[in-house]
C-alpha cells in the first residue's frame, strides 16, 4: 500500500511548442513519444530516467486559467495499487478515473496524481491516449540528467502539516527530514516525505503566517493556491552541466558576490571550488553526510511560478536549506557594507 516510483511528471501549458523546445533545446531532452485527439496534443519528452509529458489543448483550459503553465499530474507506481486507491480514500483525498479506468486521486492545490501499478518495465504512460512512439533520435545529448530528485510543493501556510499527514497515509510516504528556516523578517517550514524505495520525494514548503510575505507568498498568489514550485533535476557535474545548459540559452538565478566570500569561510575546504562555482552561480551546503551543490533556473512562464533546479549530491541527503539563510546573509552584507 505505497508509492513506489514516479511514472511520469505531466506539465499544462498554453504554448507546447515553446514548452517543448525549452527542455529539448536548452536542458537536452529528446522526443520519445506523441498523442493527438480533440482535447489534448501530448509531447513524451525523456532525459535520463526522467519522463516529462507536455500537454496543451481544451482539456487543459480550467487548470491554465486558473494557475497558468505548470504540472498538473505526477503520477506513481503503486506496489498494490486497489490497497492504495483505499488509502488515499480514507485518507480524504477525492478520486476520479480516466477514460482507461486508470484512478486519479486530488493532491495539493491543482496537482493530481495518477496511480498505476507497478508491474513491467515500463516506461509508463497515461493509457487514456493513443501514444505514438518516435524514432530514436540520432545526435541526442548523452546526458546530463540523471533522474528527478525531488519535487517542491509549495503550501499555503498552516497547512503543511496536513499535507504531509495526507501523502504519508495515501501514498506511503514516510516523514524524512523537517526544518523551520528564520531569515529575520521572513520564516519558511519545510517537511520533507519520501518512499520507501528512495525514488519518490517531495519537499514541501509553506511560509510563516506570522512573518512578513516572502517569496512563497508570491508563488502562492501568482499560481492562484499551491502547487508545484520546481522539479529537482540530479546531475552528475553541475558546473559542467550549467556551462553545456547556459550555452543552450538556458537562465539561471544568480548571487551576489558577497555570497561566495562567506562561502570561503563557511567552507574552507571549497576554496580550490570558490571560483568555479562563481563562474558558474553554483551554490553550495553541506549536512554531516557530504556536499550539495545547487542552481535554480529563472521561471520560463508568464506567470514567473513554475522553475528548475539542478542539484549535485556529493554525499548530502539534505535539500540546501542553509543556502537560503546564507544568501539572504550575503543580500544583508551587501546592503550594510553599501551604507
Amino acid at each position: 500500500m505505497a508509492a513506489e516510483g514516479l511514472a511520469y511528471v505531466e506539465l499544462y501549458t498554453r504554448d507546447a511548442e515553446s514548452t517543448t523546445e525549452y527542455f529539448v533545446a536548452r536542458m537536452g531532452f529528446t522526443r520519445r513519444a506523441v498523442a493527438t485527439d480533440a482535447e489534448r496534443d501530448c509531447v513524451l519528452l525523456g532525459h535520463g530516467d526522467v519522463r516529462l509529458i507536455v500537454t496543451s489543448g481544451p482539456a487543459t483550459s480550467g487548470f491554465l486559467d486558473r494557475h497558468g503553465d505548470g504540472v498538473a499530474d505526477i503520477a506513481f507506481t503503486c506496489d498494490d495499487l486497489a490497497a492504495t486507491r483505499r488509502a488515499a480514500l480514507a485518507a480524504g483525498a477525492r478520486m476520479a478515473v480516466n477514460s482507461a479506468g486508470e484512478p486519479v486521486i486530488s493532491g495539493a492545490g491543482g496537482v493530481s496524481h495518477t496511480l498505476l501499478p507497478a508491474v513491467g518495465l515500463g516506461p509508463y504512460l497515461p493509457a487514456d491516449r493513443r501514444w505514438q512512439h518516435l524514432p530514436e533520435q540520432s545526435g541526442a545529448s548523452p546526458g546530463r540528467i540523471r533522474r528527478l530528485d525531488h519535487v517542491a510543493i509549495c503550501l499555503e501556510g498552516g497547512t503543511l502539516a496536513g499535507a504531509a499527514d495526507f501523502y504519508t497515509e495515501s501514498l506511503g510516504l514516510s516523514r524524512y527530514y523537517s526544518e523551520y528556516i528564520d531569515t529575520g523578517g521572513q520564516g519558511m517550514d519545510s517537511i520533507v516525505v519520501r518512499s520507501l524505495s528512495g525514488q519518490v520525494t517531495f519537499t514541501l514548503v509553506a511560509p510563516d503566517p506570522a512573518k512578513q510575505p516572502g517569496q512563497l507568498d508570491t508563488f502562492l498568489a501568482r499560481n492562484n493556491g499551491p502547487g508545484v514550485q520546481h522539479l529537482a533535476f540530479l546531475v552528475d557535474d553541475i558546473v559542467s552541466s550549467v556551462g553545456e545548459f547556459s550555452d543552450r540559452g538556458g537562465s539561471f538565478l544568480t548571487a551576489p558576490e558577497a555570497y561566495y566570500r562567506r562561502l570561503a569561510e563557511r567552507f574552507p575546504d571549497l576554496n580550490g571550488e570558490i571560483a568555479q562555482l562563481r563562474a558558474t552561480n553554483v551554490l553550495a551546503d553541506r549536512d554531516e553526510w557530504g556536499y550539495l551543490l545547487q542552481l535554480f533556473s529563472r521561471s520560463p512562464y508568464d506567470r514567473n511560478t513554475l522553475f528548475y533546479e539542478l542539484i549535485q549530491r556529493r554525499g548530502a541527503r539534505g535539500f540546501g536549506s542553509g543556502n537560503i539563510r546564507a544568501l539572504y546573509e550575503a543580500v544583508e552584507r551587501d546592503r550594510v557594507e553599501a551604507g
